[in-house]
């Protein structure tokens, strides 16, 4: 089981800077490929990468195995390995500011493909055809209705499970590729996380 709150330590120490609002960053555990939304941060620690300023890892607690960019440096990813267990995680970036919510899901999917293909560890892909804008649309509106059960503001990782059943529920025998990123979206949202113009214009 993944420690959110470790995660958000290590990340908060190992870098320093301003939020960027728009700049999400994710984690992909090797185990299981759970991405988790962390805040996008701006560096001034050791670089223990040559991807980018915003994907530097302190170098005392990450070996860097690796990485790449898609989109003309708009995405990127780095593969490390933590020092202190041996795990290894992935670490994305994906510059959205001034795309349409839609645009921006095709984004992460290119990097996470591109990410996936290179992984350390083998990474579990979702099953499907890719989701349409009117079926991502559809499953952060499911993602939200479930929702409506936790307090306004409750954390994303405490909503997960909720949210991701509605959402594999509802789509039943014929998922698409798409429907993780939209359940997490919605809890990001829900949680106070990210604005709502995040969202589909049909699920806001």
């Amino acid at each position: 089981m993944i420690d959110f709150s470790a995660i958000e330590r290590d990340l908060i120490a190992a870098y320093t800077g301003r939020l960027e609002r728009r700049r999400r960053r994710r984690r992909i555990s090797g185990a299981g490929a759970l991405v988790i939304a962390v805040a996008g941060v701006f560096a001034t620690v050791a670089i223990a990468s040559d991807i980018g300023p915003n994907l530097q890892l302190d170098p005392t607690k990450w070996t860097i195995l690796g990485g790449g960019s898609t989109d003309n440096g708009r995405g990127a990813y780095v593969h490390a390995t933590r020092i202190e267990d041996g795990s290894q995680s992935t670490f994305m970036v994906e510059h959205d500011a001034g795309l349409a919510p839609y645009a921006a899901f095709l984004l992460h999917e290119r990097t996470k493909a591109a990410a996936d293909a290179t992984s350390p560890v083998p990474v579990s892909p979702e099953t499907g055809p890719l989701c349409t804008q009117a079926q991502l649309t559809r499953a952060e509106v499911v993602a939200l209705r479930a929702l409506g059960t936790f307090p306004p503001g409750a954390p994303a990782d405490v909503t997960r499970g909720a949210a991701d059943k509605a959402v594999a529920d509802d789509f039943g025998d014929t998922p698409c590729r798409g429907l993780e990123y939209a359940s997490e979206q919605a809890r990001l949202v829900y949680a106070g996380t990210e604005p709502r113009p995040l969202l589909m214009p049909g699920a806001r």
